[in-house]
């Protein structure tokens, strides 16, 4: 892994965090959690993040 791709897994893991704290307090939905993930996803390519999702 080179710093390019360590920052955008940093990145990814920081954003997914908070959005999974949203969806946890109601202020999401399961619907719009999925495509943010999605989204972030595309945004970040991350190396590892998808294993950790949940």
């Amino acid at each position: 892994m080179n710093k390019e791709q360590f920052q955008r897994e940093k990145l990814y893991q920081a954003s997914m965090q908070m959005f999974r704290m949203m969806l946890k307090q109601g202020l999401i939905t399961s619907q719009e959690f999925t495509v943010i993930s999605s989204k972030m996803q595309e945004k970040y390519r991350p190396l590892f993040g998808t294993l950790f999702s949940g």
